[in-house]
């Protein structure tokens, strides 16, 4: 069953296995998810004919958006709230907002002003990354976490629905500055949806050296998917992808789901204790 939408511009913080205590930005109409790619394991369920490049009354303004930042930074600086991160999310793809580079621009200059130590992330599913806007707005962000799931179009298409073509992704992604990939390996109980085969992360594998990140994040679900059987994938099968990564050089990183970290299991099985 998917989570419910973001119901508010800012959001968090959010406890994220990537990016720490990250306070998250939805520059998305409220309530409706605003996406042009439909993946399998999109914890917000699947995408259903929104228009993304539409105006709709919905959409947050750059001003109302900016309003909604420095408030909840004011507050955190009242409230001497921790925070690793500023990360531009929410339920869909941020970069389709019409205005997306003036806002970029706002939460540079508030971050700026308010919080300067807070680093300005943001998780974009690629697509967007060759418009001439979107790649100005993308370079102004501290980090960038850019996905790519496959490496092939068939993978990609079973695993993220229809969208721009690979190829054209990966030309995109190589010419960003110090982009973080970030890969979701998953599979369902038929084998139509499975990027973890040989064949799928031969292809990977190649479009990462052709973009040369400057790292790599890999995981698996954790969470409710669109496609009911779709399955989270080992973690030792992960960290064997990650092997190869680290042949090439790249930094790489590992987020096993939080049902299969060790130390969590250890704690369901150890006994209870007291008086």
């Amino acid at each position: 069953m998917a989570i419910p939408l973001q119901e508010h511009i800012v959001y968090g913080p959010v406890r994220s296995r990537r990016l720490g205590r990250s306070l998250g930005v939805n520059v998305l109409p409220l309530g409706m998810k605003v996406c042009n790619m439909n993946c399998a394991y999109c914890q917000y369920g699947w995408t259903r004919g929104q228009k993304p490049r539409g105006r709709p009354k919905a959409w947050p303004t750059p001003a109302q958006i900016g309003s909604a930042v420095v408030a909840r930074l004011r507050r955190a600086e009242h409230d001497d709230e921790a925070l690793d991160r500023l990360t531009v999310a929410g339920h869909g793809e941020p970069t389709l907002h019409p205005d997306f580079e003036d806002i970029v621009e706002r939460l540079v200059d508030i971050r700026d002003r308010l919080a300067p130590k807070l680093r300005l992330a943001i998780l974009s599913n690629s697509t967007t990354a060759s418009w001439p806007s979107v790649r100005r707005a993308l370079s102004a962000f501290d980090e960038r976490y850019m996905k790519l799931d496959a490496g092939d179009p068939i993978t990609y298409a079973r695993v993220n629905g229809l969208g721009t073509s690979i190829g054209d992704i990966v030309d995109a992604l190589r010419d960003l500055p110090r982009v973080v990939v970030q890969a979701m390996f998953v599979r369902d109980g038929t084998g139509q949806v499975d990027n973890t085969t040989e064949g799928a992360v031969h292809e990977w594998l190649g479009a990462i050296d052709a973009i040369q990140p400057s790292r790599v994040h890999i995981y698996t679900i954790d969470r409710p998917a669109a496609l009911e059987g779709l399955k989270p994938v080992p973690v030792r099968r992960l960290r064997e992808i990650a092997e190869r990564v680290r042949l090439r050089e790249i930094p790489v990183e590992v987020f096993a789901p939080k049902t299969d970290d060790p130390r969590r299991r250890r704690r369901r099985a150890a006994p209870a204790t007291g008086p």
